[in-house]
C-alpha cells in the first residue's frame, strides 16, 4: 500500500513536471520562501546545502561506508550505499526523462549558477536517503533514551526538514521539485531498508 500510493503521487507529480516548467503554487511559495528576512537565515540555507553541492555527497558516503565496515558493520555500509547511490541514478535518470528547467532569477540574485534540469531535487533525494538511513541506523542501534540516541536522532533529521527550504531559496528549484525529491527519496529509503533487514537477516550478518 505505501509503496503503491507513493509512486502514484511521484508519477502523478512528475508528469504534471514534464509538462509545466513550474506551478502556479510554486511562484507563490518561492516568494514566500524569499521574503523571509530573518537574521542569518540565508547563510543558513547556504551552510545546509552544502553536503549535497557537486562530489560531496559521493564523498560524504564512501567515508561513511568505510567507517561503517572499519567497525564491522558491513550490511550497513552495503546498506547505505545502496541508499544514496540507487537514488542518486534514480534522480540523475528522471532529471533526463522530465528537462524541466530551473526556476528563472533576476540578475545578481544567484550566488552559483546552476546546471542541469530541475526536477526533482538532487539535494533533497541525497539528503533523505543518506540521514534518512543514519536515523534508522541510530534508532535501531544506540541505547534507548541515551543522550547519545536523541543527539543522532536530532542530527538526522534537521539537515532532512531544511534542505527542502534551502534549495527553494537558493533559486535552485521550485517547491514541486522538493516535493517530488522527498517522496522519491522516501520511497528508495524505505527499499533500501527492505533489503538491509533481509542482509541482517542472513546468517552470514
Amino acid at each position: 500500500m505505501f509503496y503503491g500510493a507513493g509512486l502514484l503521487a511521484f508519477a502523478v507529480l512528475a508528469l504534471f513536471a514534464y509538462a509545466y516548467a513550474h506551478f502556479g503554487w510554486d511562484a507563490t511559495l518561492q516568494q514566500m520562501v524569499r521574503r523571509i528576512s530573518l537574521p542569518g537565515f540565508g547563510d543558513l540555507m547556504r551552510i545546509v546545502s552544502i553536503p549535497g553541492n557537486g562530489l560531496t555527497p559521493h564523498a560524504i558516503s564512501a567515508v561513511t561506508a568505510v567507517v561503517l565496515v572499519l567497525t564491522r558493520m558491513k550490511a550497513e555500509a552495503a546498506g547505505i550505499l545502496l541508499s544514496t547511490g540507487g537514488s542518486g541514478l534514480m534522480n540523475m535518470l528522471i532529471k533526463m526523462l522530465i528537462g524541466r528547467p530551473r526556476p528563472n532569477a533576476q540578475p545578481g540574485e544567484l550566488l552559483i549558477q546552476y546546471s542541469g534540469n530541475s526536477f526533482p531535487s538532487g539535494h533533497v533525494t541525497f539528503y533523505v536517503c543518506y540521514f534518512g538511513f543514519l536515523f534508522f541506523l541510530a534508532y535501531a542501534l544506540l541505547p534507548r533514551h541515551s543522550l547519545m540516541r536523541r543527539l543522532a536522532l536530532l542530527f538526522a533529521v534537521l539537515p532532512v526538514a531544511l534542505v527542502g527550504l534551502s534549495r527553494v531559496h537558493l533559486l535552485a528549484h521550485w517547491p514541486s521539485d522538493t516535493l517530488g525529491a522527498y517522496l522519491l527519496g522516501g520511497l528508495w529509503l524505505a527499499f533500501s531498508l527492505d533489503i538491509y533487514r533481509r542482509w541482517k537477516a542472513t546468517p552470514t550478518n
